[in-house]
């Protein structure tokens, strides 16, 4: 079996004054240690809980692990203008030597539109400005010259090879997002079934390219390994496990998946 195996940092806690900047550092090592593929953090300006900012996340994870893929799951880019974004990404691929991939999408609207204002973004306009700012972001994050609107012309300096760059949704212009900006699409627990229907219109889109799937949440009732097979069956090359309580014990679940 080749699906890859990740689990979300401890990044959120919905107690004010629980210190979780060390559960990072030493929930990315263990996960290293057991031997999954990636950690994962959560990217909220406001949220319902406490949340720490994802790219120091990262940073921080990248820092203290030599092997363990590090992502965003997802980043919100329309919050950012994309500049900064591809600095940020392009910064953390570079410390990383380049272990990271880039998960994008437009928020859940049941988070609700308080980060957004938060960030001076209309709630309404993230999904045409999250469309335009991919639109760039691969050349920025290179350090290719780049021009921004009509006239402003910009390097990112230095540049890093562009990550993977997945993008998450099931809408259909989601679908199309993926299709024509990304190298793979992302969902949250969805079968085997509905992913394999989902890649197939997504990469009817795709001009040529075939996209892979990333699943958050994955719905592995009965036998896990049997699932995963699924999975992989249609389309998925990545699992990315929620947390369900304490951290050890879900990456200790997820570590015995690699090794079944």
């Amino acid at each position: 079996m080749t699906v890859e195996i990740g689990v979300i940092l401890p990044t959120s806690s919905p107690d004010p004054a629980r210190a979780i900047l060390g559960d990072v550092r030493e929930s990315a090592r263990y996960a290293e240690e057991v031997g999954l593929d990636s950690v994962w953090s959560t990217d909220h300006l406001v949220a319902s809980a406490p949340m720490l900012d994802s790219s120091v996340v990262l940073a921080t994870a990248a820092a203290v692990t030599e092997r363990i893929t590090v992502g965003y799951n997802v980043m919100l880019l329309a919050l950012r203008p994309v500049a900064w974004a591809a600095k940020q990404i392009s910064t953390l691929q570079l410390v990383s030597n380049n272990r990271l991939v880039l998960g994008v999408g437009t928020g859940n609207p049941a988070h609700g539109d308080v980060g957004w204002r938060a960030a001076g973004v209309e709630f309404a306009d993230r999904g045409r400005l999250t469309d335009e700012a991919l639109a760039v972001l691969p050349d920025l994050i290179a350090g290719k010259p780049t021009t921004l609107g009509t006239d402003l012309d910009v390097t990112i300096a230095p540049g890093s090879p562009v990550p993977p760059i997945f993008v998450a949704g099931n809408g259909v212009r989601a679908h199309r997002r993926a299709a024509a900006y990304a190298d793979g699409w992302a969902t949250i627990a969805m079968s085997p079934d509905e992913v394999r229907t989902s890649l197939e219109r997504i990469n009817e889109l795709a001009d040529g390219k075939q996209l892979k799937a990333t699943v958050v949440a994955p719905q592995l009732d009965g036998d896990p390994l049997e699932q995963l097979a699924a999975y992989e069956a249609a389309g998925v090359e990545r699992i990315i496990l929620p947390p369900t309580g304490d951290w050890h014990d879900d990456y200790d679940r997820a570590a015995a998946l690699k090794v079944g």
